[in-house]
């Protein structure tokens, strides 16, 4: 939202265009370290009360940023609503897991990134005019509003997704050595590799609660496993190939997108360009209408291609089946990250930039899809546990955005561009050994005693 306006912003705070950039860093930190707080609360508690308290947090600091009258009022309001933010960042793809079956969440999972991403770029068209006719403070004052929309929305109608299956997951036992991994994988679906000791006990199923009893904040806890446990887990499914590759995927790609939020005021409102506040929130129409093209495309392609290629794989599904979306995210991001640094320095037409600068968030959109799809259906369970590791990115994010206006400054666009654009072919390389090994890491994985023992909750 304050993006269009940073140099105007920065001068009515009187400090540098760096410092007002170090603001949105300091955002971006703060929601990385709540993960690892939300996420145990969360998976404890249930998703509902924290999905409350999170808008009531967003709401207030709104509020507060919009009534700051000096730089460091300012930085409180958004370090503030950071709190508010990062469960927002981890739950709701959670939530969509819980909801749909595995044909179905591609496309879920496309129009929830098609609001998200068009919001962010959708805001920009707004926030320019915003800023230039009734000035800064009146983009907190609208997101006030709608967080006061959202807040009546999820108290009414968001009602808890979590469920506890009490004696319906047993974790498996590996007393007999003979059965093939690879068998036993496909017939169950990288859920359980191996036949339990003795059946689970199965519980009478309670009865569906009332709209009015789905209106509690609290409904029970739903985990046995304890609060530290919980909280270093993100840290152990950091390390599992899958994660780190969605990690380091969703990482750069959103990351270099944040890069030209924080230095399209720099570029764009001085020469050759000189836009006003308002022509540089325009720029955010080329990412609108090509995320929404791109969420279009990508949700129902996915599930397209899975569909497909469980078909040709004798009506066996796997995740790396998601894993072929890659191939259209790598031409839109090398296409976007080193065009538009190319197209900045030799001074070009100004619907370069801006439409390479559209390509990039397209390329992030198919992006999103890919790799919170496989991470959904590979690591079902620890779904949460994995969205808090792929979003530590946060902390990537905000050590280039704390730096970037000055590199940027003392290097030049193109340089910048084309490190990053390298760095991201070279993430979307890795896509290719998850690809071949990702079924037997996944097996490993499961018959390894330790992680399974330490990564279930009945335990």
């Amino acid at each position: 939202m304050l993006s269009p306006g940073f140099v105007q912003i920065s001068a009515e705070l009187g400090i540098s265009v760096n410092t007002l950039s170090q603001a949105t860093a300091w955002l971006i930190l703060t929601i990385g370290l709540c993960l690892f707080i939300a996420n145990p609360l969360a998976k404890i508690y249930g998703k509902r009360p924290v999905y409350i308290v999170a808008i009531i947090v967003m709401f207030a600091g709104s509020v507060w940023g919009a009534l700051a009258s000096n730089y460091n009022s300012f930085l409180g309001s958004r370090v503030f609503s950071g709190f508010g933010m990062a469960p927002y960042e981890v739950l709701v793809q959670c939530t969509l897991g819980d909801l749909y079956f595995v044909h179905e969440r591609a496309t879920r999972i496309a129009i929830w990134n098609l609001f998200l991403l068009t919001g962010i770029s959708g805001g920009g068209l707004v926030s320019g005019y915003v800023i230039e006719d009734l000035g800064y403070q009146w983009t907190f004052w609208l997101c006030a509003i709608l967080f006061g929309l959202c807040m009546f929305g999820i108290i009414f109608f968001v009602p808890e997704t979590s469920y506890r299956r009490d004696g319906m997951g047993v974790a498996p036992s590996y007393e007999n050595k003979e059965f093939d991994a690879e068998a036993k994988a496909q017939a169950y679906h990288e859920k359980e590799f191996a036949q339990p000791s003795s059946p689970p006990t199965m519980l009478q199923v309670p009865p569906k609660m009332s709209y009015v009893q789905s209106l509690r904040i609290y409904t029970g806890r739903y985990t046995r496993a304890p609060f530290w446990k919980i909280f270093i887990r993100p840290a152990i499914i950091f390390w599992y190939p899958g994660v780190l590759w969605a990690f380091l995927i969703y990482g750069t790609t959103l990351t270099w997108i944040v890069v030209f939020s924080v230095v399209n005021a720099e570029i764009f409102t001085l020469p050759p360009y000189n836009f006003t506040v308002a022509q540089t929130g325009l720029i955010s129409l080329s990412p609108f209408i090509l995320t929404i093209v791109g969420e279009l495309v990508s949700g129902p392609l996915n599930d397209w291609i899975c569909l497909k290629l469980t078909e040709r794989n004798h009506g066996i599904y796997e995740p790396e089946f998601r894993l072929v979306l890659i191939i259209p995210v790598t031409v839109l991001g090398v296409c976007g990250f080193f065009g538009f640094g190319a197209t900045v320095h030799y001074e070009t037409h100004w619907t370069g930039p801006v439409l390479l600068f559209g390509i990039a968030n397209m390329a992030l959109a198919f992006a999103s899809g890919c790799v919170f799809g496989y991470i959904i259906d590979a690591h079902t369970r620890l779904a949460e546990e994995a969205f808090v590791a792929i979003n530590a990115r946060n902390l990537l994010t905000f050590g280039l955005t704390y730096f970037v206006v000055d590199w940027l400054a003392a290097d030049g666009a193109l340089l910048v561009f084309n490190v990053l654009g390298g760095l991201f072919l070279f993430v979307c390389l890795l896509t290719i050994p998850l690809w071949v090994f990702g079924k037997r890491i996944r097996s490993w994985i499961s018959r390894n005693a330790f992680l399974s023992e330490f990564m279930t909750d009945l335990h």
